[in-house]
């Protein structure tokens, strides 16, 4: 029987290899890239999963081209826009983390048209980090921890200094494209997550690729340091 996690978390890694190994410009395994995330989120819907957090451009992607990193964020802006009341209909719910400061103002403008239209929606919960790296959540946390005044904290304290306050912690971390290793994604928040490691490039990610995800994920024994 198939269990389903309350909250996914994926790396979507691979587009700029699938565009390579075609002959095709990165920016065309982004486009592809985005297709399959939207595929993925409603997959996720139907098969009952509350939570989905991607990671969609992290704080080391500025060391990209320019002019990838200004196409990236033209897709996102696009997309977005036209999908936010696609996605309000079908009663999904859009949230952004990560830094906020170093963002382009119509990207802002988007990530907030996005949130506010769909905040009243409940069937899933779809997080998207947007210049995000766990480091540096966690030093953001700290920050304001510092400018609370605050001597003294436990761990559910200082969690409500994260990005993700409110939300619970993944049960099952997917990363595409052969890499194993969790790139700075999520670091507070995965030290029970269930990692699942995909051959698949995330523009050939489909429905089917999810479910041997969760097919693998039902079969673990998930223990959070106890002895059953």
């Amino acid at each position: 029987m198939l269990r389903i996690p309350k909250h996914v978390a994926i790396i979507m890694d691979g587009n700029g290899r699938w565009a390579r190994e075609r002959g095709l410009p990165r920016i065309a395994g982004h486009y592809e890239g985005v297709k399959r995330a939207e595929e993925i989120v409603y997959a996720c819907q139907e098969l009952g999963v509350e939570f989905l957090t991607l990671y969609t451009f992290s704080t080391e992607n500025w060391k990209r081209p320019k002019e990838e990193i200004k196409a990236l964020f033209e897709l996102f802006e696009n997309y977005l826009t036209k999908k936010v009341p696609e996605l309000k209909k079908k009663d999904i719910r859009l949230k952004f983390i990560g830094r906020r400061d170093r963002l382009p103002k119509s990207t802002l403008k988007v990530m907030n048209y996005a949130e506010e239209s769909t905040k009243d929606c409940t069937s899933l919960t779809v997080i998207l980090a947007v210049d995000y790296g766990g480091r540096d959540e966690i030093i953001r946390a700290i920050n304001k921890l510092l400018n609370s005044g605050i001597k003294s904290i436990t761990e559910e304290q200082f969690a409500q200094f994260l990005d993700l306050v409110g939300i619970p912690e993944p049960d099952l971390l997917i990363r595409t494209a052969g890499e194993e290793r969790v790139s700075n994604f999520l670091l507070w928040h995965i030290a029970y997550t269930e990692f699942y490691f995909s051959p698949v490039y995330w523009p050939d990610f489909t429905k089917e690729e999810l479910i041997k995800a969760l097919e693998d994920f039902s079969c673990r024994e998930r223990r959070f340091g106890a002895v059953l």
